[in-house]
């Protein structure tokens, strides 16, 4: 691991010292923040992926209720009956903090009614394909939250994974690397320091 380019005094060696012990502390900071995000993470992941399951099932009944209708409803007809609609959704957004990700929190309020026309003209079975998706409009709502925050989050688990290795295998080695060298030169100028003196000292007592 390649050392920091510093000069090796004592002054240098307790700032790296001091540098050190905070990089340890991020370190499990980060390390901490990673694995909380990793099961946040799947909780999310898991509680997505039944949701997403059952909506695709029931989707695929609504398609059948609506393919039904289609079937039994002269085209124009069903262009006249869809043209305008009577259902109201207003959509409010906001956030939710998860372990410094910002994730989406959609409020869905619905109103009137998707069925918005004449009923003698029309088939049973469109009343009840439109009401069935009207139903599953705030569950798919709610799975768009689920997963925009899933993909937040493994975006941020990234980042904070770069983060810790970075910290691991590059800055906490070269601190640590840095520091042992530093302490190598100031030893041997001490025993150069401490040899210089014992001569001086015997050229003294020589004279």
């Amino acid at each position: 691991m390649a050392r920091l380019n510093v000069n090796p005094n004592r002054m240098e060696l307790s700032r790296l010292k001091k540098r050190l012990v905070v990089a340890k502390r991020g370190h499990k900071l980060l390390k901490d923040k990673q694995d909380a995000l990793i099961k946040a993470f799947l909780e999310r992941a898991r509680e997505g992926k039944v949701l997403r399951e059952e909506l695709e099932g029931e989707l695929a009944e609504c398609y059948k209720s609506f393919l039904l209708a289609r079937a039994q409803t002269l085209p124009a007809m069903l262009e006249q009956a869809l043209m305008i609609s009577g259902a109201k959704c207003n959509l409010q957004v906001g956030r939710q903090n998860v372990m410094s990700v910002l994730v989406p929190v959609y409020t869905v309020e619905q109103g009137g009614s998707p069925v918005n026309y004449g009923l003698a003209t029309s088939l049973g079975s469109l009343d009840v394909a439109l009401e069935r998706f009207a139903a599953l409009i705030p569950r798919l709502i709610a799975l768009a939250a689920k997963e925009k925050a899933i993909n937040l989050m493994a975006v941020e688990i990234e980042k904070t994974r770069r983060r810790v290795n970075a910290l691991e295998h590059v800055l906490i080695p070269s601190f640590v690397e840095t520091i042992r060298y530093i302490t190598m030169k100031l030893d041997e100028q001490e025993r150069s320091t401490l040899s210089r003196l014992m001569k001086i000292k015997e050229i003294v007592r020589s004279h």
